[in-house]
């Protein structure tokens, strides 16, 4: 492989709080993303809610992504290839807005999330890089 497109995507790694959805990171969650897009249905969404592990077992999803789905892990869900659109399919059916979801996976309540993108966001201050620690 290109030893520049291999560090250019090595960098993606030292951006905190950040996933970049990656050509790998979709074929790992092919399954996975392809399981979420079901939910599109009315059907679908009544088997998923009736009995979670049971609609998974039709899926050729990782064990480490079924414990992620069933945690509700959104963070890990997108570390294993989970892309943040088609994961809205499991957390609207679900129930959750999408601010709701997405407050989760900051660690702040939906009140505190609202504030803060309501005030521009996080401050582009602070740790920008975790290798350099800055």
């Amino acid at each position: 492989m290109d030893k520049k497109l291999t560090s250019y995507k090595d960098e993606f790694e030292d951006i905190p709080g950040t996933r970049v959805f990656t050509t790998e990171l979709a074929r790992k969650g092919y399954h996975l993303n392809q399981f979420c897009m079901t939910l599109m249905k009315a059907e679908n969404r009544k088997r998923w809610l009736a009995d979670v592990e049971a609609y998974l077992e039709d899926w050729k999803i990782s064990a480490d992504q079924k414990e992620a789905l069933l945690a509700r892990d959104y963070n890990r869900l997108l570390e294993l290839g989970g892309n943040i659109y088609y994961l809205a399919k499991v957390f609207s059916t679900d129930g959750l807005s999408f601010v709701q979801a997405v407050s989760t996976m900051t660690g702040m309540n939906v009140d505190d999330y609202k504030a803060m993108m309501s005030a521009g966001g996080r401050s582009p201050n602070g740790v920008r890089s975790i290798k350099e620690g800055n």
